[in-house]
């Protein structure tokens, strides 16, 4: 697998551990105030681990980011970056095609309008608009 110029899963799988942790808190309250009911605790803690690995899953599905050398993966998307003219100074239409398979950029991710060989103008985006920006700017011949 290429080394890549930037990257961001999405979400990260340690998020899993809120739940467990929320039941344990829970647990260890009881165990200070009364009588304890660990059966209900643990079930807590297995429906949010698995509540919330389901959504880490389609976090990492929809909102991952990955630009290798060769090309640069949005969500479900990709796109080879030989394709990229330009990176700066792009203008963009009304109605821009956002990549990702996505109607828009997501909230709390920096749009990256980038310009392809066919005189399409279409949206990038990263948690970190300029980190992505930079790196695509070191692949894409000026």
């Amino acid at each position: 697998m290429a080394e890549p110029h930037y990257e961001h899963p999405g979400a990260r799988w340690w998020l899993v551990l809120f739940g467990p942790g929320f039941a344990a808190a829970g647990l260890l309250l009881e165990l200070l105030t009364g009588p304890v009911n660990l059966w209900l605790w643990l079930i807590v803690a297995a429906v949010l681990a698995g509540c919330i690995a389901l959504w880490v899953r389609a976090r990492r599905a929809v909102c991952s980011v990955r630009l290798t050398a060769d090309e640069l993966r949005i969500g479900s998307e990709t796109l080879a970056v030989e394709r990229i003219r330009a990176v700066d100074e792009v203008d963009v239409p009304d109605g821009a095609r956002v990549l990702g398979g996505l109607w828009a950029v997501p909230k709390r991710f920096a749009e990256v309008p980038l310009l392809l060989e066919d005189g399409t103008v279409v949206l990038a985006w990263a948690r970190d608009g300029d980190r992505l920006r930079d790196a695509l700017r070191a692949l894409v011949p000026h």
